[in-house]
């Protein structure tokens, strides 16, 4: 049992790291809060005084605001639905012994550590081109017209690109869940004579599910941030842009850092609803 002493000597050692993480964590925040409420253009006099709530006000009721958060949740919610689902698929084949098996996982596995700059622009240059793109020759060869992906069908792109990134990570996550199925249980629903789909959904799919509820959790924090995939393809065109993209353009684009804090507050907020939501429900599947 732990004395007093060693309580009071772990939090001692314990006590550097916690204030540089807590300095790393707040001191951004502080400082977005701050320029929110000022009217700074670095480019147009610098700081011009306390602005009050006129760059919330200005972020919210611009008739960007509302379409980029939509687009937001439309990616998030896309990515989500391709990557959990095809990662379930592709967990229970990478499951059966096959030949080369080790060398299968990792070439799945191996997009996750593609940098999303050096992806997008993959799926840019050598699939996605009107012109020369592989789908471009595959549509030829099947004697349809090829598809402007960028232009024609934006959204769904994007949604595309983002997916092929993230797969890799929710399918070693939920690769790692089914392998701590008990065989057993599949063995004598087998031999009781129950079919495959009623074998995955009575005792596969309940076994993922708190796999699935950790990659939603850790896949959407992340998607909400979503900015190089749209600033290398689409640079925020054709109903893609999202809230974090809108950020960008008001602090770079229009030299407005006090609106674009503001905005960050917003992301902040959006983030921390989307995070409870989420949380609940992983804490009912965690005391299921």
């Amino acid at each position: 049992m732990a004395t007093q002493n060693s309580r009071s000597a772990a939090r001692l050692m314990m006590a550097p790291a916690v204030t540089l993480l807590l300095g790393w964590m707040l001191i951004p925040l502080i400082m977005t809060l701050y320029f929110s409420f000022r009217k700074y253009l670095p480019l147009r006099g610098g700081d011009l005084g306390w602005a009050g709530f006129d760059n919330y006000v200005r972020f919210v009721t611009s008739s960007a605001f509302w379409p980029s958060v939509q687009t937001t949740l439309i990616i998030v919610g896309g990515v989500l639905v391709i990557t959990v689902s095809l990662g379930v698929l592709l967990a229970i084949l990478l499951d059966q012994p096959m030949w080369g098996q080790g060398i299968v996982r990792i070439l799945v596995i191996a997009p996750f550590f593609v940098m999303p700059t050096v992806s997008s622009l993959v799926w840019k240059n050598m699939f996605m081109d009107p012109v020369n793109g592989l789908l471009a020759h595959l549509w030829k060869f099947f004697g349809a017209e090829p598809v402007v992906w960028l232009t024609d069908a934006s959204l769904f792109s994007i949604i595309l690109i983002v997916s092929w990134q993230w797969l890799p990570f929710a399918t070693l996550i939920l690769l790692t869940a089914i392998q701590s199925l008990d065989s057993e249980q599949l063995e004598a629903a087998e031999m009781d004579g129950a079919p495959v789909l009623a074998r995955f959904g009575y005792i596969v799919l309940p076994h993922l599910s708190r796999a699935i509820t950790i990659v939603l959790l850790i896949q959407t924090i992340f998607l909400l941030s979503i900015f190089a995939e749209i600033f290398v393809t689409t640079q925020g065109a054709f109903g893609t842009r999202t809230l974090t993209y809108l950020i960008f353009q008001r602090v770079l684009e229009s030299q407005n850092v006090g609106l674009g804090s503001a905005g960050g507050v917003y992301a902040i907020i959006l983030a921390n609803i989307v995070a409870i939501f989420l949380m609940r429900i992983v804490g009912k599947n965690l005391d299921a």
